[in-house]
């Protein structure tokens, strides 16, 4: 498996900015973001060069970058099935896309909105299923994909498990938008209750990213309950051969300590 660094939840003792190169000095090539500025859905283009800068800078591929999305520390988790917050979206895909081109970015993460008073789930869904498709279109034009991925916590976020997750994947899919994928999180499917050997076993086939962290507790592999390598020498052997997004929040007093689990010659891509 080749491994890379979310750099939003990991080196958060370090600015934003100087996170790639701490990434590499700790032994990875690869990382991948949130949404760099979560209260602007458009930053200004000396934000944007600052941190394409800053990933150049660093030696180090951005495999991965989310959609604005909003305040996902806050109440946000996504925006694009909000209707009265849907244009933010669509307004930062553009920006996204055009950072993805700079940085041969793989794959952007569209996260769903939550579910608001006013509006209906089907009148939700089927607007979340329009901006990834709206998302798909402009990221073909750098020949990346959309993902899709279930989300755990107290927050009334509708994709629970990974069959709403697919099924928003094949739905927008049959529309035409091939290069729509699967986020296979192993932490937050497990937190939901989801059984990952069943999840593996169904849906290898549309996983095109995978991310981890340990259960219970978001830690880092080791911290928790969960047979991380087990789940993903399943993935492997059913033909997964993408990147594992290290998307956990260390246990440790800095991010370099909560790598012990993972030896230094298995962290370049």
């Amino acid at each position: 498996m080749r491994y890379e660094v979310n750099c939003s939840i990991l080196f958060t003792e370090l600015p934003l900015l100087e996170r790639p190169a701490a990434a590499k000095a700790a032994g990875f090539d690869a990382v991948e973001f949130w949404w760099p500025w979560p209260d602007q859905p458009v930053p200004t283009d000396g934000e944007v060069d600052a941190f394409v800068g800053a990933v150049q800078d660093a030696g180090v591929q951005l495999v991965g970058l989310n959609f604005f999305a909003g305040d996902l520390a806050g109440p946000d988790c996504g925006v694009l099935s909000i209707p009265g917050r849907v244009q933010q979206f669509r307004d930062n895909v553009d920006v996204t896309v055009g950072i993805g081109e700079r940085l041969g970015v793989a794959a952007f993460n569209a996260l769903f909105g939550n579910r608001v008073e006013g509006v209906s789930p089907q009148e939700q869904d089927e607007l979340g299923r329009e901006s990834i498709a709206f998302a798909a279109k402009a990221a073909d034009r750098i020949g990346s994909t959309v993902l899709v991925e279930s989300v755990s916590g107290p927050k009334p976020y509708p994709l629970r498990t990974a069959a709403d997750a697919v099924a928003v994947v094949d739905d927008v899919r049959a529309t035409g938008a091939s290069n729509v994928g699967f986020l296979l999180d192993l932490y937050h499917l497990a937190a939901n209750g989801d059984d990952l050997d069943a999840a593996i076993a169904a849906y290898t086939d549309r996983t095109a990213h995978v991310q981890i962290a340990d259960a219970p507790g978001r830690g880092e592999p080791g911290s928790g309950d969960l047979d991380l390598q087990r789940h993903l020498g399943a993935l492997a052997s059913r033909g997964y051969a993408g990147w594992v997004g290290l998307e956990y929040k260390p246990t440790t007093a800095t991010t370099p300590e909560s790598f012990g689990w993972l030896p230094r010659e298995r962290r370049g891509a």
